[in-house]
C-alpha cells in the first residue's frame, strides 16, 4: 500500500470516528425545548401555563408564562458523577438531572438571538441550538440579573433593591414601576433572573441570601457523605442584552453557612 493512499485511509477514518463521537454526543444529550430556528411566542397559546419538571420552580414573577429548557441526559442515570454545564446566551449554570437524567429549567428569554447549549464535564458531549424570537411583544431586558449556585440541594435567593427603594425578592418579585423577578427556582442550582426593560436612573443593589440546604452534608460522586464548607453563587449582571451596546459582568461569592446574605455589587445606571 503505498504512502499516499495510507495517508488518504487514515484521514477517512478519522471523519468516521468524529463523526460516530459527534452522533454518539448527541444521542447521550437530548434538548426537547426550546427548539431552534425562527419563532414566534406571540403566536402559541397564551393560555398555557408551562409546567416544570422534576424541579418546579417557584414562577411568581413579572413573565408568568417563561420558557423552559427541556430534555434528558442519558449517561446521567442514578450513579453520582459531576453534573453537565447548561450555557444560556454565554450564561454557564451546572445542570442537575433526576435520577434518571430529565432536566428542566425555566428562562427568561428575550427578542432576538438566543442559543442554549449542553455540555458534558470533560467538553467531550455537547447539544446546542440557536433561535431567533421574533415576537415584537417581548420588550427587551435593558438590565438582566442571573444567579446560579453549585449544589443542586440548596435554596439561594436573589433580591434587588432599586433606585426608589423597592425590594425585588421571592416574596415580592414584581416592581411597581415594572420588571422584577421573572424566574425564582427553589433548589436545582437556579436559575434566579431579574429583568428590567425600563430602568429607573440611579444605583441597584444586588444581594444574594443562602437560604437552605436540603441535603446540607451532601455526597462526594462516589456517593460517599461529606460536609460542604461552602457552596458558591455566580451572578451575571448583563446590560443592554442583545444589542451592540451589551456589557456582561460575572460574579462570584462563596457562602458558608446558611443564613448567609452577601453583597454582590452596586449597579449605576
Amino acid at each position: 500500500m503505498n504512502f499516499l493512499l495510507r495517508v488518504v485511509l487514515a484521514g477517512s477514518l478519522a471523519i468516521v470516528m468524529a463523526a460516530a463521537a459527534y452522533v454518539f454526543a448527541a444521542d447521550t444529550i437530548e434538548l426537547q425545548t426550546p427548539r431552534g430556528g425562527w419563532i414566534d411566542s406571540g403566536l402559541a397559546d397564551t393560555d398555557e401555563v408551562h409546567a416544570a419538571y422534576p424541579k418546579p420552580p417557584v414562577d411568581r414573577g413579572g413573565q408568568r408564562h417563561r420558557a423552559l429548557i427541556q430534555g434528558r441526559i442519558r449517561a446521567a442515570g442514578t450513579a453520582r458523577r459531576p453534573p453537565y454545564t447548561f450555557i444560556v446566551n454565554g450564561n454557564p449554570m451546572l445542570l442537575y438531572t433526576d435520577e434518571a437524567g430529565y432536566f428542566s429549567k425555566p428562562w427568561a428569554f428575550g427578542r432576538g438571538s438566543n442559543s442554549v447549549e449542553v455540555r458534558s464535564p470533560d467538553g467531550t458531549e455537547r447539544r446546542r441550538l440557536q433561535f431567533y424570537e421574533s415576537h415584537a411583544g417581548k420588550t427587551p431586558a435593558r438590565i438582566r440579573i442571573i444567579l446560579g449556585w453549585d449544589d443542586g440541594k440548596a435554596e439561594v435567593d436573589l433580591h434587588i433593591i432599586t433606585p426608589d427603594g423597592q425590594h425585588a425578592f421571592w416574596a415580592r418579585p414584581v416592581l411597581t414601576t415594572g420588571g422584577g423577578l421573572d424566574v425564582d427556582s427553589v433548589d436545582g442550582g437556579g436559575p434566579e433572573i431579574f429583568s428590567v426593560a425600563a430602568p429607573l436612573r440611579g444605583t441597584y443593589l444586588v444581594y444574594v441570601n443562602y437560604w437552605g440546604n436540603f441535603d446540607a452534608a451532601g455526597y462526594n460522586f462516589d456517593g460517599s457523605r461529606r460536609e460542604r464548607p461552602l457552596i458558591t453563587a455566580t451572578v451575571a449582571i448583563i446590560t443592554n442584552e442583545n444589542t451592540v451596546d451589551e456589557k456582561r459582568e460575572t460574579c462570584v461569592l462563596p457562602l458558608r453557612k446558611i443564613g448567609d446574605l452577601a453583597f454582590v455589587r452596586a449597579l449605576a445606571w
